[in-house]
């Protein structure tokens, strides 16, 4: 959907992006120095988003990502880019244009959300009629009561190929719609037939209250035990939590992160209102982004059995770079929420929650378990392990009081272990500095990818810098196009990102049209929208010159010369002799 210059141009200047971004992380000032803000997009424990007013943009210097207010709200909202719009046009209490109708995509995405709703109706209805007795049986003996199987939207689907297809073409579907909302499969024969059989249903619903898609989890013993919808266009399930729309409005700020939707549901029902879930796949950094933006303290229930543990630590090295505080609950006897809950009560699981260790006293904790103690064997290996976790405690106060306790617990000198310490980070700090030192050379011999979010960075460092030079200077200073004519050309580039920007920007300036990054957000993808950002960033302090252009587009021709040389290695004689002879009548032309 495109929006007239003019009508960007009052939206861009009623937005304050500062203001925006603010609403989903915090803004820190550092003097004169441009407002910074840990990544909502990344994990970081140290700010590296940047926010430039000037520019009505931002950039994050650790994820590359960037753009400007469009872009950052179509982003963090995982909406697209009307909708975005439409949101920035109502905080800024701006009406939107007449003629912005809905465009394809938009049209499939409210069908898409229009038939998920009818489909949880659907599901809702069969679990409250005769053949939803086993689901209804089922949710019985787990002690959910009739207001909690409606306040989250529990159905079942019936044991049949075509019930849920025949119901939903009646409302108006097409079998086509069905099978891209992963409602329903197609057969051999071209035909849709049910995706979700016998089983009971979990409807997954958004921030906005949209359902999105759903789980299904079997009655019997057959397999898959749960199934979940596909990637749609309203649903990316790496991108989604079980229930953040109900917890996220919890006043501290505080979320409990559960394995399953059946835990989730069991938490809330017994007053802990701040349970989510991932949605059984293996916990994304998108997921944390998306937590991040509702929680300052998170606690992980996972069952206590090995699986548990594992979903545990793999969950722990995911968010350890999270600004969020961590705690682990400890579930015994390998029992899970809802059974503590249904089998203790809600007092019992209410001790737990309270009784939550931190990530260091946990990994202590796990490390402990792993040896006897009793023996100077299991003592030193028990020590060597802590150390090292220790060793990965930033804040000196926390690592000083654990070292008293290990110290204590063991009867070791704390002055040695505190000497361990040291030499635990000098190491840390030397392998560290390897890594640097490794990975500035290979970049040095176009090995590795340099610091330009371009992906063709790697190999053409010298070539990508003067791409650079010349792009940030059109979008700075778009008189210089009719100073570098005849000299440049979208052939003159050696990227094919730049060859794209360059076209991109050359014609709004022909055209006359705006460069503002507002402009681009329309038509430009959200890896081209960054490094757009990425160059206003880069450079909107540094003034290059006409002359220093025309300096880089010869660099330009030089290295493009040497992508396009014969690779000698790889020529038959025949082939080389040729070569010999075309070099050396060059040589000898105007003697």
């Amino acid at each position: 959907m495109r929006f007239s210059e003019n009508f960007l141009a009052e939206l861009r200047q009623r937005t304050d992006i500062e203001e925006l971004i603010g609403r989903y992380t915090e803004i820190k000032h550092r003097g004169s120095v441009r407002p910074v803000a840990l990544c909502p997009f990344h994990t970081e424990k140290t700010p590296s988003f940047v926010i430039y007013k000037d520019t009505q943009s931002y950039y994050c210097f650790g994820c590359q990502m960037g753009g400007d207010a469009i872009n950052f709200v179509k982003n963090i909202e995982r909406i697209d880019y009307t909708e975005a719009v439409k949101l920035l046009c109502e905080r800024a209490g701006m009406a939107m244009p007449t003629d912005a109708g809905d465009d394809e995509f938009n049209r499939i995405r409210r069908r898409c959300y229009e038939a998920n709703r009818e489909a949880a109706r659907f599901f809702y209805s069969c679990l409250r009629s005769p053949e939803g007795n086993q689901a209804a049986q089922y949710l019985d003996k787990r002690k959910l009561l009739p207001e909690t199987v409606k306040h989250f939207g529990l159905g079942f689907a019936p044991d049949s190929w075509d019930r849920l297809v025949k119901h939903m073409k009646a409302k108006g579907f097409t079998e086509r719609e069905l099978i891209d909302f992963d409602l329903a499969k197609e057969s051999k024969k071209g035909t849709a037939y049910d995706n979700f059989r016998n089983r009971l249903m979990f409807p997954i619903i958004d921030l906005r209250g949209n359902v999105i898609a759903f789980g299904g989890r079997v009655l019997d013993d057959s397999k898959p035990k749960y199934l979940n919808t596909g990637d749609t266009p309203v649903f990316k399930k790496g991108q989604y939590v079980y229930a953040l729309n109900f917890a996220k409005n919890n006043s501290e700020r505080k979320l409990i992160l559960c394995e399953g939707y059946m835990d989730v549901i069991a938490m809330h029902q017994a007053g802990f209102t701040n349970a989510v879930a991932g949605l059984g796949t293996a916990f994304t950094k998108e997921q944390v982004s998306l937590l991040m933006r509702y929680c300052d303290e998170l606690t992980l229930c996972f069952d206590s059995d090995e699986a548990g543990k594992q979903a545990t630590n793999r969950a722990l090295r995911l968010l350890s770079s999270s600004p969020m505080k961590l705690k682990i609950m400890h579930l015994a006897d390998g029992k899970d929420p809802d059974e503590i809950i249904k089998t203790q009560g809600k007092e019992r699981m209410k001790k737990i929650i309270n009784a939550a260790v931190n990530d260091t006293e946990f990994a202590l904790n796990e490390a402990r378990a792993r040896f006897d103690i009793t023996t100077d064997d299991g003592r030193l290996g028990y020590l060597n392990e802590a150390v090292a976790v220790l060793a990965d405690v930033s804040n000196a106060i926390e690592r000083d009081i654990y070292l008293s306790k290990l110290s204590s617990e063991l009867g070791v000198d704390k002055v040695a272990l505190e000497q361990q310490i040291k030499k635990q980070l000098r190491f840390k700090k030397k392998a560290q500095e390897t890594t640097q030192f490794n990975t500035a050379m290979k970049t040095l011999m176009g090995e590795e990818k340099a610091q330009s979010p371009n992906p063709e960075a790697r190999g053409n460092v010298r070539a990508v810098k003067a791409e650079e030079i010349i792009l940030s200077s059109l979008l700075l200073h778009p008189d210089y196009l009719k100073k570098l004519s005849g000299h440049i050309s979208a052939d003159v580039f050696v990227t094919e990102l730049g060859k794209r920007l360059y076209t991109d920007i050359s014609e709004r300036i022909l055209s006359g049209r705006s460069l503002e990054l507002m402009a681009f957000s329309g038509d430009t993808d959200n890896a081209d929208m960054s490094y757009l950002s990425y160059l206003v960033a880069k450079f909107s302090e540094i003034s290059n010159s006409v002359e220093e252009c025309r300096q880089c587009i010869t660099t330009l021709i030089e290295e493009k010369g040497k992508k396009d040389a014969p690779d000698i290695s790889k020529l038959s004689a025949e082939e080389y002799l040729e070569l010999f002879k075309k070099k050396r009548n060059n040589n000898t032309e105007g003697v």
